[in-house]
């Protein structure tokens, strides 16, 4: 039995040198033909590595040919396949800029702002590349009004929206934690304009006016009258929109105490 995977495994180590040192001679080959058509071979059989090398040779090759835009294509769904989503976005987005005619030109753009899109990292990480993905997917809305891929570019731009929204919450609060009342009455407060109906409205609102209790509370006597009556209008604002809210015990506490402060 030991023999017998030993063998195995030598017939299968020689298989694999001779296939590669068969590759290795099709790179170094001057026939374009062959690598082209293997190429299409091997992306066919799903090997998009090697299908990739391939097309990166030959394209300058058959640049200004009728093959050169199905090199493209395909070698940008290489770079796609194998997740490397910068270059593949940038390929797609190449063969959207020289081939403006061609049937797949659509779906090209899109999948240049797809891979934008899978770029972006987690809410926690720069949202750079959120923010450019966003302007991505508009970019498309705006030139495929009229595309069926529309409705799910809306969905990714909500998606992506959300993750920031995620992102300013999270910088808001961890000011708020830290006792930096001033950058988190500032941040919290950006948030809201920037996302007036977030989920997360009612504690916005509870921790603008707790920020604003104690950065008031806290001050110098010339400006604690002003902080306080800040204070005051923040409580007015989320009493008004929740009266009956998760935070109302609170906020009230909070009314009756500015209210000591003012006499």
């Amino acid at each position: 039995m030991v023999k017998k995977l030993i063998l195995f495994s030598l017939l299968f180590a020689t298989l694999v040198l001779v296939s590669c040192s068969k590759y290795q001679k099709l790179l170094k080959s001057s026939d374009n033909e062959i690598k082209y058509s293997k190429a299409i071979e091997f992306y066919d059989k799903g090997d998009y590595y090697h299908a990739q090398q391939l097309f990166d040779q030959i394209l300058v090759f058959f640049r200004g040919t009728e093959k050169a835009e199905k090199i493209s294509y395909f070698n940008a769904y290489c770079y796609y396949k194998q997740r490397d989503y910068i270059l593949a976005g940038y390929y797609f987005n190449n063969f959207s800029g020289n081939y403006p005619t061609s049937q797949y030109v659509e779906e090209c753009a899109f999948m240049s702002a797809y891979c934008s899109y899978l770029d972006s990292p987690v809410s926690t990480l720069d949202q750079t590349n959120t923010i450019a993905a966003i302007s991505a997917m508009q970019l498309f809305i705006n030139q495929y009004p009229n595309s069926q891929r529309v409705e799910q570019c809306n969905q990714i731009i909500d998606e992506l929206r959300a993750k920031l929204e995620k992102k300013a919450f999270s910088l808001a609060m961890l000011y708020y934690r830290m006792d930096d009342y001033k950058a988190a009455i500032i941040s919290l407060n950006n948030l809201l304009k920037e996302y007036p109906d977030t989920k997360e409205r009612e504690k916005v609102l509870y921790s603008i006016l707790d920020a604003k209790y104690k950065y008031a509370v806290n001050s110098v006597s010339e400006k604690r009258r002003e902080r306080i009556q800040n204070a005051l209008e923040a409580y007015n604002t989320i009493h008004s929109e929740f009266p009956a809210g998760k935070y109302s015990d609170q906020s009230l506490a909070i009314q009756k105490n500015l209210q000591k402060e003012i006499k």
